[in-house]
């Protein structure tokens, strides 16, 4: 997989995983999801993203 594949599939499965913990577990989990959720606006605008630059240094390529 590529690096924008990689990205969507890590976001997706944060934001699956504290929806589910946020239902089940306790609401403040759905925190974690809007952070998420305001970290992907954020690269959407500046063109920059933590988790980018992490699979980066992982070694996965464009």
């Amino acid at each position: 997989m590529k690096l924008n594949e990689w990205l969507r599939l890590i976001a997706g499965l944060f934001v699956l995983i504290a929806v589910v913990l946020g239902a089940t577990v306790h609401p403040y989990y759905n925190y974690f999801a809007a952070f998420v959720a305001v970290n992907l606006i954020q690269s959407s605008l500046s063109g920059w993203c933590p988790m980018m630059a992490l699979l980066r240094r992982l070694g996965v390529h464009e």
